[in-house]
């Protein structure tokens, strides 16, 4: 029998009476107490286990028939965010809640980073439409019927911003876009909003509205793409090209290549397909989020995942040749991944350079070696911990990038096992693209959920690259959570970072570097970050590392010269002199963990000093009674970046 539902035109003469006129929302908005901006995914629960999740303003439109008008507990909760807990422990509170009326209530943010939107998905600003609270972006509710979207590439090409993101879900049914669907917008300043209060994108859209394919090549399964870089080619032309992979069950590629955008049909082109494996024959297939940088006279496209080890000439024919890519690693070239023979210097140590046709190292192979013995205690490449604890951090996906305010190369990664699955957010930095990034600071957690993949946009760096904003996608996928969150799962949440937050000040390395100034010819130790470039300082190996700035360490340490042009280094104030690095008190009874006392050690005869954090004094020093302060230990082996 065939199912029939009519729609009635009216109801009969003796059916029930219409139900009153629905009443205006109550408006609750949640806020950072120390900013007062509205604070999205925040999660307000009834004594009856109604949920309500903030939007992107910290909205909430609260209109349950039957509670609207009374006095309503709401139990509050937020990744990353607290509300104080009442004598009995209960982090909530209770609002007269009234047709049309509004409540403000503060949480305190205990992440380090500021969550402050939801980018994708449908019902962005649902609460604020409700309530008639102003919203930034052209479309707050839904946009290209987009309902989650996995994992974003951005890049700036022809004036506008160019975003790209992998599986895409709609509301007609639970399969949706999976090959690629793309949008633009403005940049800032040119006709694009302020960062810091959405992004208005215009989807690329099908004759049904939805957001379409922007690279549907032949052959079963998904198209994925990777590693999105606009360059120029030897004509001059700029040019937007990607690698693809075409996907089989259970998520494994079985063909990869290199696709250009066509601004006419605004779609992904094929231009190569890459033959073999080559993972296992020509280092590891280039993937993750690119940045361009020269090396000697040669600009190469470096890929972040999320250390930057693999770069590429930057040209579309090298891009599409694996003769040409380059991988830094300590294996030897041409050697198989699955072989991990390393390569040794003549004294020793580890060849770690930029090699071709080599396999790079992950974690699990340092680690797998490092058990074998094959790679000696600190001889490996990843040594990312928790500055506060010691704890080994395992970086998973993320990006490195430039930044101006620090002068440094930042790091922002999801970890991998930490806390939740892959829901912690961690920042570090260094002097090198490729590290050693050792020190971090964990600015983000998502409890029990999933934040994959995060991306940092450097194109909407704000105050000289202070404030650096970051996404990534939000899934109980992977958590072991079976709760998804509203609205909100399976899309890209932005966060915003103020790298002059006190909690960013890093120990970063201190180098040992032989300085002709000095008529000795004497090492002194300084951060490389804060020293000119001067091509006859020979930078040498990391001494220890040290923070640059007030934060994890407050004794400032200053530096003058001797009579024979030699440092010394003194935690006396100077008036108008600038702290060359900074300390941990030397008589601290809970130093953080991983930190050594910095000795004095002085010539037993005649002028003549050095700074070490090894205990015994090499021959003719004695070491100084008291220590200047305590400083990190370099975990890694010595070596010039």
């Amino acid at each position: 029998m065939a199912l029939c539902i009519r729609a009635s035109a009216a109801a009969p003469a003796d059916g029930p009476a219409p139900g009153p006129a629905a009443a205006a929302p109550f408006r609750i908005e949640v806020v950072d107490d120390e900013t007062g901006r509205g604070v999205p995914l925040i999660e307000l629960k009834t004594t009856n286990q109604i949920r309500y999740v903030t939007d992107s303003n910290g909205v909430v439109a609260f209109d349950e028939p039957g509670l609207l008008g009374r006095k309503v507990h709401f139990e509050i909760k937020g990744h990353g965010y607290e509300y104080p807990k009442d004598g009995f422990g209960i982090r909530g509170l209770a609002l007269d809640t009234t047709s049309g009326g509004t409540a403000r209530v503060k949480v305190r943010r205990l992440n380090v980073a500021r969550r402050i939107y939801r980018i994708t998905g449908a019902g962005i600003y649902r609460d604020s439409v409700l309530t008639g609270t102003p919203v930034p972006t052209a479309e707050p509710v839904l946009n290209g019927q987009v309902m989650g979207q996995d994992s974003v590439l951005e890049a700036v090409y022809a004036g506008k911003i160019h975003w790209f993101w992998g599986d895409t879900g709609k509301p007609g049914y639970p399969l949706g876009n999976f090959h690629t669907p793309g949008a633009v917008s403005d940049l800032p300043g040119q006709g694009g909003l302020d960062p810091a209060r959405g992004i208005n994108l215009t989807y690329f859209t099908g004759p049904d509205g939805f957001a379409r394919p922007t690279c549907e090549l032949p052959g079963s399964g998904p198209t994925w793409v990777t590693g999105l870089t606009v360059l120029r080619d030897p004509a001059g032309k700029e040019r937007m090209l990607a690698y693809y992979a075409k996907i089989k069950p259970p998520l494994s590629t079985y063909e990869a290549g290199l696709v250009e955008w066509d601004l006419g049909s605004r779609r992904f082109e094929k231009r190569a397909r890459i033959s073999g494996d080559p993972a296992e024959s020509a280092g590891t297939q280039p993937s993750g989020h690119t940045f361009l940088r020269k090396d000697g006279n040669v600009e190469y496209v470096y890929f972040s995942s999320p250390y930057p080890i693999v770069r590429v000439p930057a040209t579309p024919a090298a891009m599409a040749d694996p003769e040409t890519w380059e991988s830094y690693t300590c294996l030897a070239p041409s050697s198989r991944a699955s072989e991990k023979r390393v390569e040794r210097n003549a004294d020793g140590t580890l060849n770690y350079a930029w090699k071709k046709r080599a396999p790079v190292l992950s974690h699990a192979d340092q680690d797998q070696l490092a058990a074998a013995g094959t790679l000696k205690p600190g001889e490996g490449l990843f040594h990312l911990r928790d500055v506060a604890t010691g704890k080994r951090v395992l970086a998973h996906g993320g990006t490195v990038y430039w930044n101006d305010f620090r002068k440094r190369w930042i790091l922002i990664a999801v970890e991998t096992f930490g806390t939740s699955m892959l829901g912690e957010v961690w920042f570090a930095e260094a002097d090198a693209p490729q590290g050693p990034f050792v020190f971090a600071r964990k600015i983000v957690t998502h409890e029990k959920y999933s934040f994959y993949n995060p991306k940092q946009h450097p194109v909407f760096d704000q105050d000289g690259g202070r404030l650096v904003y970051f996404e990534g996608t939000y899934t109980f996928t992977f958590s072991g959570n079976d709760d998804p969150t509203p609205r909100y799962d399976y899309n890209q949440v932005m966060y915003q970072l103020d790298l002059a937050d006190p909690r960013l000040a890093l120990p970063v390395a201190i180098h040992e570097v032989r300085d002709p100034a000095s008529s000795s010819g004497s090492i002194r130790l300084a951060p490389r970050a804060g020293m000119d470039h001067d091509p006859a300082r020979a930078y040498r190996e990391i001494a220890f590392f040290a923070p640059d700035r007030p934060g994890a360490a407050s004794v400032p340490v200053f530096e003058q010269t001797d009579g024979r042009g030699e440092q010394i280094l003194t935690v006396e104030r100077k008036e108008g002199a600038r702290p060359l690095f900074f300390l941990i008190p030397a008589d601290d009874s809970n130093p953080p963990a991983g930190t050594t006392p910095l000795h004095e050690f002085r010539r037993e005869s005649g002028p003549g000093r050095y700074y070490s954090t090894v205990e015994a004094p090499r021959e003719g020093h004695r070491r100084e009674a008291r220590p200047l302060g305590r400083v990190w230990v370099n975990p890694g082996r010595p070596r010039q970046d």
